[in-house]
C-alpha cells in the first residue's frame, strides 16, 4: 500500500491540548516525554520564583525607599526647625530666663523632634532590610520539600 499513512486507534490518539491519557489509554511515557515534562514544569517553576523574588525586593526597595524619605525629612526639620524657629523661642524665652539657659531648651525640644523622626525613619528602613525574597525564598524551599517528597513515592 503505497501513499498510505500507518493509523492508530482513535483510543490511543492524545489530543494536542492534554498531555493526561485519555479514556482506555494506558498511562505509559518514554523517558523523554517525561524528562521533557519535568524540565518544562520546572521551568515554569523558576519563571514563577523568579517573578515573586522581583516582586517582593521591590516591595523592600519600596519600603527603604521610604524610611530613606523620613530620614532626609528628620534632617531638614532639624536644620530649618533649628534656623527659624530657635531664635524666635530664645528671644521669647530670654524675657523670662537667661539668654543661655533659653537656648539650651528651644536646642533640646529640636533634637528631641529631630530624634523622634529618626527613629521612624529607622524602623522603616529595618523592615526592608535584608533585601532578600523571603516569601520567595520560603515557596522555593516548599517546592524543593514536595518535589523530594514526590520523589521518594
Amino acid at each position: 500500500m503505497t501513499g498510505t499513512t500507518e493509523t492508530r486507534p482513535t483510543r490511543f490518539v492524545r489530543s494536542a491540548r492534554s498531555a493526561r491519557p485519555g479514556p482506555g489509554e494506558h498511562d505509559h511515557h518514554s523517558v523523554g516525554e517525561l524528562v521533557g515534562q519535568a524540565t518544562e514544569q520546572l521551568s515554569l517553576l523558576v519563571r514563577q520564583e523568579v517573578a515573586l523574588a522581583k516582586e517582593e525586593l521591590a516591595e523592600k526597595g519600596r519600603r527603604a525607599g521610604r524610611g530613606g524619605g523620613l530620614l532626609g525629612a528628620a534632617g531638614a526639620v532639624a536644620y530649618v526647625g533649628f534656623m527659624t524657629l530657635a531664635a524666635a523661642a530664645v528671644v521669647a524665652l530670654s524675657l523670662v530666663l537667661d539668654v543661655w539657659a533659653a537656648a539650651l531648651i528651644v536646642m533640646a525640644v529640636l533634637f528631641v523632634i529631630a530624634g523622634v523622626l529618626a527613629a521612624l525613619g529607622r524602623a522603616q528602613l529595618r523592615r526592608a532590610t535584608p533585601p532578600r525574597p523571603e516569601r520567595a525564598m520560603d515557596s522555593v524551599k516548599a517546592d524543593v520539600d514536595e518535589i523530594k517528597g514526590r520523589a521518594r513515592r
